[in-house]
């Protein structure tokens, strides 16, 4: 099974994260399938490659609950659900 999930850099009390597509059997920092996104919780910017999330959301991946309250901030869900309703 593939999850869209925080991947951790930079250094120490100065957190960024990558947003991946991984597999779960895999660690925090294991090799990724994709990156979709970056997240940095401290200045709140977030990028995300929406076509590439898509890609993986229609694929049967399954973002983490973190990764999930990002994506609704940014809406992207809502454009994800119209294009499952098409197929």
């Amino acid at each position: 099974m593939v999850k869209l999930r925080l991947k951790r850099y930079g250094r120490k009390q100065r957190a960024v994260y990558r947003i991946v597509a991984i597999d779960v059997r895999s660690r925090r920092e294991g090799r990724d399938l994709g990156k979709v996104g970056f997240y940095d919780p401290i200045t709140n910017q977030t990028y995300l490659n929406v076509p590439a999330i898509l890609y993986f959301l229609e694929k049967g991946a399954q973002p983490t609950e973190t990764v999930q309250d990002i994506f609704k901030k940014a809406e992207i869900l809502k454009e994800f659900l119209p294009k499952l309703n098409k197929i």
